[in-house]
């Protein structure tokens, strides 16, 4: 993309603008050769009814997602009211992130937690670049709902709903 720069629109300002945006909080999740892999995901939503399709973006400098992406499938989780813990596990780097966390596999393989209120089972379709980060578009197979509140971020904190 040309035009504006990150030097004229400092990151802090954006982050601190857009965080007037509320979001729901999630968990991407996949599974290789070397177990389980996940990171926590606030860029989440859908993106088509017919075909069935759902969309994430996911940061050039992370670890995890490599592994997830070679895999060729992928799982969204999203947490509830009451998971920060769990959220922020995940959004941390390096370590085991699933140490002490309950899951089962999907029906394609990805990891579902079981404090998750809903999954969403994905094969991934497209990829596309967008700046540091880049745009995954997956191919929805299953999903479930249990019920529950969201967990939110807004402002720099998780919430539940009013």
């Amino acid at each position: 993309m040309s035009g504006i720069r990150a030097t004229e629109v400092e990151a802090l300002r954006m982050r601190q603008v857009l965080g007037h945006f509320p979001s729901g909080v999630t968990v991407v999740t996949g599974s290789d050769g070397g177990g389980p892999a996940g990171f926590a995901c606030q860029s989440f939503h859908a993106l088509s009814l017919d075909p069935p399709l759902v969309c994430f973006c996911v940061g050039r400098s992370s670890t995890t997602w490599p592994r997830i992406r070679a895999s060729g499938r992928f799982a969204v989780n999203i947490l509830g009211v009451g998971h920060e813990q769990l959220s922020r596990a995940f959004a941390r780097s390096g370590g085991d992130k699933f140490d002490g966390v309950d899951w089962s596999p999907s029906p394609l393989g990805s990891p579902l937690l079981a404090e998750a209120v809903a999954w969403v089972d994905c094969r991934i379709g497209d990829v596309y670049a967008g700046g540091d980060h880049e745009i995954v578009v997956g191919a929805v197979t299953a999903l479930e709902a249990s019920g529950g509140e969201p967990l939110v971020f807004f402002r720099g904190e998780y919430r539940g709903l009013a």
